[in-house]
């Protein structure tokens, strides 16, 4: 089974380490110790933990039915006379989308502005990955 160190468990979360120190210190998150007494998250635990935020989120606040939302600053807009290009840096994500310039002015979209990317695709590709020191 994973295991995770809480900066491992942090970048995860897209949260910082205090962030999930506190959520393990109030007894949010459960975690344990290993030999040298850094605090570990089981995998499971920390599943079952996204889940239950997701869970207890505010239904009132989704008005669409894309699950997939990522919240970050403008980093670059190009625009041309028909179509633009807005790039949005959320957490570690680089995420493009090219919209039409029309879209980009209606939603006064510059370098600076907070926006969300909603993400609604019908194949999704997932692919594993390591995460810096994994302890298994």
């Amino acid at each position: 089974m994973a295991r995770f160190r809480i900066g491992e468990a942090a970048e995860l979360l897209g949260v910082s380490a205090d962030t999930v120190r506190r959520w393990i210190d109030g007894g949010r998150l459960p975690a344990g110790r290993d030999e040298q007494g850094h605090r570990l998250v089981e995998g499971e635990d920390l599943a079952a933990f996204v889940r239950e935020q997701h869970e207890h989120a505010d239904p009132a606040s989704e008005t669409s039915s894309a699950r997939n939302r990522l919240r970050g600053i403008v980093t670059a807009v190009t625009k041309d006379a028909v179509m633009a290009q807005v790039d949005l840096q959320a957490g570690p994500f680089r995420i493009v989308s090219l919209m039409s310039r029309e879209a980009v002015d209606e939603l006064d979209l510059r370098v600076g502005s907070v926006a969300v990317a909603v993400i609604k695709s019908t194949t999704v590709v997932v692919e594993t990955a390591p995460l810096g020191r994994r302890t298994a």
